[in-house]
């Protein structure tokens, strides 16, 4: 019997300080806080669930794999969240052209353990 996959579900990802990532995701990102329960927090990324939990050992965060949001407008995303006091490493920027002339742009910023996080848009390109 053949298995296809789903979309995925869940995201794990580490933190030094649970009260502060929740603060920070919610509040910062904006993200859905769905609920918190002792060192885990779960959170709704447009159906894909972020699940935040306590590391063992708070100074020493292992490095999760970067978490790409999707945005129709990076330079509005990239604006509101600069007000709200994200840092990011650079502005939007182009990463690839396809050959249909469809832009893929990305701008990546640090939560507050350091690990990376990135704003992703496809850009069409102008009609005719």
């Amino acid at each position: 019997m053949a298995v296809k996959l789903g979309a995925i579900g869940q995201i794990s990802r580490p933190v030094s300080d649970i009260t502060a990532a929740v603060e920070w995701y919610r509040d910062v990102l904006g993200l859905p806080h769905l609920y918190t329960f002792g060192d885990l927090a779960f959170f709704d990324c447009d159906g894909t669930r972020l699940y935040l939990s306590a590391a063992e050992n708070p100074d020493r965060v292992e490095e999760p794999s970067v978490l790409y949001f999707r945005v129709d407008d990076i330079r509005a995303a990239y604006d509101a969240l600069t007000s709200r006091g994200v840092t990011f490493e650079t502005d939007p920027h182009l990463i690839h052209k396809h050959d249909s002339g469809m832009e893929e742009w990305m701008a990546f910023f640090p939560d507050p353990d350091g690990h990376l996080l990135a704003l992703m848009s496809q850009v069409h390109p102008p009609a005719d």
